[in-house]
């Protein structure tokens, strides 16, 4: 088959040349317009996340060959999460050739982490089966750049490291409430409220709760830490 000129101008983001096109179209199609005789990337996505899994693995001992197990774990885990995922799909717009079904569009499912994050795999798992392992990585490795050297600083969890900051201090765990909610429904933005037992708060506003809560954990945090 061949590519349209916006899947073709897609793959030179990517830095692929396709010798079966096909496996490219499948990974940007979602299951809202799949049929019997069109593949969706569910399993694409699930192939692709083992494949990113081993690349990230692999760079990460490289990387600091003195690190332990309980180092590594959470720098992998920020390398190869949805969030991560969705940024860098982003970077090479894979929104604007993914193939979705008419409710996925009005949804603005172009712009949903979640779809974003999974055609992210999808195509990653769609260069190893055309290619191998060793042109996965290459193109793994040009997208992620340079976040392996600077992943130490994104694998701190806020939440977590809130938590343990009031549970050292014998107080119970932080109480997070949403707070506000704007905006249509394909593209919300959540205000949430993270409140320690002892009275301090602070809010922060988001794409999606997890993120809020996320930097309303960072926000307390520094707040409570000078």
């Amino acid at each position: 088959m061949k590519l349209s000129a916006e899947l073709r101008a897609f793959a030179g983001r990517l830095g692929h040349d396709f010798a079966r096109p096909e496996l490219l179209s499948r990974a940007v199609t979602h299951g809202s317009i799949s049929g019997p005789m069109r593949d969706d990337n569910q399993r694409l996505e699930f192939l692709g996340d083992r494949v990113l899994g081993l690349v990230m693995a692999e760079a990460l001992l490289e990387a600091d060959r003195s690190a332990t197990e309980g180092q590594i774990a959470p720098r992998f885990n920020a390398l190869v999460r949805r969030e991560t995922c969705a940024e860098v799909a982003r970077e090479i717009e894979i929104g604007t050739v993914l193939r979705l079904g008419r409710s996925e569009m009005k949804s603005g499912g172009r712009r949903k982490e979640a779809l974003l994050a999974d055609a992210m795999e999808a195509v990653i798992a769609a260069v190893y089966l055309d290619a191998g392992f060793e042109a996965a990585r290459r193109v793994v490795r040009t997208l992620w750049g340079d976040r392996v050297n600077r992943v130490e600083e994104d694998a701190r969890d806020p939440k977590t490291a809130l938590q343990e900051w009031a549970q050292a201090r014998g107080e119970p765990p932080p109480a997070y409430a949403e707070t506000g909610r704007e905006g249509p429904d394909h593209a919300p933005v959540f205000t949430i409220e993270v409140t320690l037992a002892s009275g301090p708060s602070e809010s922060a506003t988001a794409g999606s709760k997890r993120q809020a809560e996320q930097a309303a954990a960072a926000a307390l945090l520094k707040r409570v830490s000078e």
